[in-house]
């Protein structure tokens, strides 16, 4: 795969020949390393790099030397990074943003980056959402499509009189029901099925004693968050949750986050070392430690792309909780 040099405007400029790491959903940035015999004087801030046709790239921002090694360092962020690097705010007089309707119009509202373009394909996929306060507009777009079974995909496609960065909302793909994701094959992981944890929260809200605002969360044998108790006698585990000043509304939404946390749970941390195909941000992976016999299903969370004498190589890391 051919590495790029274009202007600032996308005209291409040159191939080059470095070496680059790029970390995408972690820190989102690259670095290309040049030895000082290799450099090449048309390279500048703020010029672009980028393999054609996938988000591996972005535009150069910070360029260092180090004589004891010989080589020189470019960074930048990545083309994921600049959508980390924007927040959904509320608007102005309401507590939240929240959207409604087809996945890619309602990115394309959202992402207003020049250089980037939003696919007008209607997926037939529609959603109402409500943001966090202040989320990113990566990490906002991401859990959003999460929802429906969805990823964000990003590519930057080469023209004759420039270039752009492409984003759409692509289905996310499922994998390890047929692929072999244990500690015998490709997958170094650490599992654990916590069942410890408390499904019964008090929250305490506005108010002094009697007068208190009291809001009772439960959870399900299944994990599902309500105001109904299912979980009775020796199984109820119960902790209080204080939130002074919290009306009954702010109280309840705070509590469910309060109460994913503390609730029993699975965990999967992994460490994907070889697969036969690329997998992407927002996939799914589901893993099983054939000792314990845990399994989850979670999905991939940060992806490190590695160009070494032109050749990619990837690592994949996952993490979450069922």
């Amino acid at each position: 795969m051919d590495l790029i040099l274009a202007t600032s405007s996308g005209q291409e400029e040159c191939v080059l020949p470095y070496d680059m790491d790029l970390d995408l959903g972690g820190t989102n940035d690259f670095q290309l390393t040049a030895s000082y015999a290799s450099w090449d004087e048309r390279i500048e801030i703020g010029k672009k790099i980028y393999i054609p046709d996938t988000e591996y790239g972005g535009i150069i921002k910070n360029i260092s030397s180090a004589t004891n090694t010989g080589n020189i360092f470019l960074k930048g962020y990545t083309w994921r990074g600049y959508l980390a690097k924007r927040i959904i705010s509320p608007p102005s007089g309401q507590d939240y943003r929240t959207v409604s309707g087809e996945l890619n119009t309602i990115i394309g509202t959202l992402v207003n980056i020049p250089g980037f373009v939003v696919s007008t394909v209607n997926t037939g996929v529609s959603v109402n959402y409500q943001f966090k306060r202040y989320v990113t507009l990566l990490e906002g777009l991401e859990s959003m499509l999460q929802t429906v079974g969805y990823r964000l995909s990003l590519q930057y496609i080469q023209t004759q009189s420039g270039g752009y960065v492409f984003v759409e909302a692509v289905k996310a793909g499922q994998h390890g029901d047929s692929v072999d994701y244990s500690q015998d094959s490709m997958i170094d992981f650490s599992s654990t099925d916590n069942q410890m944890g408390v499904n019964h929260l008090i929250c305490l809200g506005k108010g002094e004693l009697k007068d208190r605002t009291v809001i009772h969360l439960f959870v399900d044998a299944s994990g599902n968050i309500s105001t109904t108790q299912t979980i009775f006698g020796i199984d109820e585990i119960v902790a209080t949750y204080d939130n002074g000043g919290a009306e009954a509304e702010s109280l309840k939404e705070s509590g469910i986050e309060k109460l994913k946390d503390l609730q029993s749970k699975k965990t999967f941390d992994a460490s994907i070392r070889k697969v036969e195909m690329e997998l992407f941000i927002g996939d799914t992976v589901t893993g099983q430690d054939y000792i314990t016999g845990n399994k989850v299903t979670t999905p991939i969370t940060q992806k490190l792309v590695k160009r070494s004498n032109g050749v990619i190589s990837y690592e994949y890391k996952i993490g979450g909780q069922k």
